[in-house]
């Protein structure tokens, strides 16, 4: 099932090449179930046959992933924080908690936004509370592209070098996410100990 669908979008990209790949990561950017563990490699295969530019693949890549951030974060400024608001008493939460969300991801939006850009399942939609939080739109775009190029770097390389092979892609990728995980909370861990050291008690 897998090999059928890593197939099909070799297919894809290779038909509709990089504009291909920008929709399909745009996508993958908010919350269309299309991991992009299913669409880099196959880009970074197509880089290994000569049919696409390394550097382009993760250009492209960016740009399809800044275009669906920004989507997941307009619909939740616009309309999730209405909704919240609207609805969210019969679940308990307040004006208080909003104010808290909003301080959050005022403080330590960057962070949170490039750190999620790394994790599967958490990827697709730190962007929704980023836009009700309505975090700084500049940081929120920095941080969702360096994110954003550092997975497309890692998976399109990992697509250059193992192809099409199912079985080596599936241990890689736990590999990989494994390390991700290891970096992401040593990184975190930095991060609180920084801010709580220039922070005054």
């Amino acid at each position: 099932m897998i090999e059928s669908i890593l197939l099909w979008l070799v297919d894809v990209i290779g038909n509709f090449g990089y504009i291909g790949l920008v929709v399909l990561m745009a996508m993958e950017s908010t919350f269309i179930p299309l991991p992009s563990e299913l669409i880099l490699p196959p880009a970074g295969y197509l880089v290994f046959q000569g049919k696409m530019e390394y550097p382009l693949v993760i250009l492209y890549s960016i740009l399809g992933s800044i275009l669906g951030s920004l989507f997941s974060y307009w619909l939740g400024d616009v309309f999730g924080r209405k909704i919240l608001i609207r609805y969210g008493k019969y679940v308990g939460l307040t004006e208080h908690h909003y104010q808290k969300a909003d301080q959050f991801f005022q403080k330590h939006g960057s962070i949170s936004i490039f750190v999620s850009r790394l994790i599967f399942g958490i990827r697709h939609f730190i962007s929704f509370p980023a836009g009700v939080a309505r975090m700084r739109l500049v940081p929120f775009v920095i941080y969702t592209m360096i994110g954003a190029g550092l997975w497309a770097f890692i998976l399109t390389a990992l697509g250059y070098f193992v192809g099409k092979n199912q079985a080596l892609l599936h241990r890689y990728y736990q590999e990989i996410g494994i390390g991700l995980v290891i970096f992401c909370v040593a990184l975190v861990s930095i991060y609180i100990i920084w801010y709580k050291k220039r922070t005054p008690h």
